[in-house]
């Protein structure tokens, strides 16, 4: 029952939302739910730890260190998100941007999302895997044209047929895999556990290509490098609980199918094939962020380049493999999330506060909202991993282990172009924070700095110390390691 309740409890909101809509007694419903689901995650990651993996549904639902891990990032970024949402709502429904009925959609089809993502971690069979991410993008391409404007719908449409194509790519390689465990030994099918049992007996040939496929699937949505033109639209378009929720769990919950992929491809075709596809991916994906980054002119469209940087440190900690590598890739995927929240729903709180998402239409936020502007400026500061901020533990992590591994090249240049985007991020957000003030004609907003400020003290209490998360880094780590 415990590996059900993480996909019930939302789909429970969402049956709520459905039934008596967004109002004053149900705005709370989302943050609730999004509460519970952090509950039940940190009792399955105990559970867990101390006794194994878990499962449900004879054997369609599972449970191990790997899975329980990536349910508390997306239980703790949602807590975040869905606290948020009541007063970024009732601003857009007093603004006239948004009504009651908008407010029961949006919850509505959030709650839904969250089982998507929750249902994706937990599913034992490759198979689900990709219909739990293909739910979330049918959901979230509502939620990214909620505004219905020319960019929003525009964005939306963009977002669906970008990663409609890479979902594609990712079913094929799934039919693929499917067809070479046919011919292996052991059970046939997609059952990610038994894939890496019996890995070693899969054809190469064959195998190779359903890697191939099911990387640059995956890695789509995971807005990596070839086919990530959709995130800067999605992200900047979508409203700011959404974008948080996309960018800090949806891009990870991706990159959490493409591990499971690299655990057979690395039992099939030892670690140097799919080392090579992510070391591609990743720093690509860091050169293409880091060059659109500099002269960068939307502050949430920054937010989205900035997460393409991110998901390409992840790619490029994995693609090392190595227990320190994968385990500091793992944290990352969490301080990340969490640093990202903070700063879309503090972008979120600085458009409603002066109706435009421009850098140079943004000066002297910290004169006007200090409060606010101090939320911001240390999001940036966590984001380019300073400490005492978990990123810069993560990024330290992911540097030390690629110098051990004898990658000097491939993490010096990293490194650079690493800089480079952090030197951008500082330049375009002091520019917004500092300054003379412009006059805006939009209402002053309430900011949610207690909801920012939260996230952004759970970042540094992991850089300096995490407590009982690397006994379970340690744990999940162990499940993406191949020894051959």
């Amino acid at each position: 029952m415990m590996l059900l309740v993480p996909v019930v409890l939302p789909l429970l909101g969402a049956l709520v939302y459905l039934l008596f809509g967004w109002r004053r007694a149900t705005a709370w419903v989302s943050a609730v739910s999004a509460g519970l689901l952090l509950a039940v995650a940190v009792t399955l990651a105990a559970g867990v730890t101390r006794s194994g993996p878990r499962t449900a549904m004879a054997g369609l639902l599972r449970a191990d260190a790997l899975s329980a891990y990536m349910l508390l990032v997306i239980a703790a970024v949602a807590v975040l998100a869905t606290a948020a949402t009541p007063a970024f709502l009732r601003t857009e429904i007093n603004a006239g941007r948004a009504t009651a009925r908008t407010g029961t959609r949006h919850s509505l089809l959030v709650q839904l999302f969250l089982a998507a993502m929750t249902l994706a971690v937990l599913a034992a069979n490759l198979g689900v895997v990709w219909v739990a991410i293909e739910a979330t993008t049918i959901v979230t391409a509502f939620l990214v044209g909620q505004r219905r404007t020319r960019a929003a719908v525009e964005a939306a449409w963009k977002y669906v047929v970008i990663c409609s194509a890479g979902i594609a790519l990712a079913l094929l390689g799934t039919i693929v895999l499917n067809f070479a465990s046919t011919h292996a030994p052991g059970a046939a099918g997609l059952d990610l556990a038994a894939l890496a049992a019996h890995a070693d007996g899969l054809d190469p040939g064959v195998t190779r290509i359903a890697v191939v496929l099911l990387i640059l699937g995956f890695g789509t949505k995971a807005g990596l490098a070839p086919l990530h033109a959709w995130l800067p639209d999605a992200h900047s378009q979508a409203p700011a609980p959404v974008s948080a929720l996309m960018s800090g769990v949806l891009l990870s919950v991706a990159f959490y199918a493409i591990l499971r992929v690299k655990v057979i491809a690395d039992g099939a075709l030892g670690t140097g094939f799919a080392r090579a596809a992510l070391l591609v991916m990743a720093l690509t994906s860091l050169a293409l962020a880091a060059a659109l980054l500099i002269g960068i002119r939307d502050y949430k469209r920054m937010l989205a380049y900035s997460s393409i940087e991110h998901l390409g440190l992840v790619a490029f900690g994995a693609a090392l493999g190595s227990p320190a590598a994968l385990a500091a890739a793992l944290l990352h995927v969490l301080g990340h999330g969490l640093a990202k929240a903070v700063l879309f729903l503090g972008a979120g709180q600085v458009l409603q506060l002066t109706g435009t998402s421009r850098v140079d239409g943004v000066r002297g936020l910290a004169s006007r909202h200090p409060a606010l502007a101090g939320c911001f400026g240390l999001g940036v500061l966590a984001l380019v991993g300073l400490p005492p901020f978990s990123l810069f533990a993560s990024e330290l992590g992911i540097a030390r282990a690629a110098f051990t591994a004898g990658l000097a090249w491939q993490t010096g240049l990293a490194l650079v172009l690493v800089l480079v985007i952090g030197a951008a991020l500082v330049n375009h957000t002091s520019r917004m924070l500092l300054g003379a003030a412009h006059d805006h004609p939009v209402p002053a907003a309430s900011p949610v700095p207690v909801v920012l400020l939260a996230g952004l003290m759970v970042c540094a209490a992991l850089g300096i110390a995490a407590g009982p998360v690397p006994v379970l880094l340690n744990s999940a780590t162990h499940t993406l390691v191949v020894t051959r």
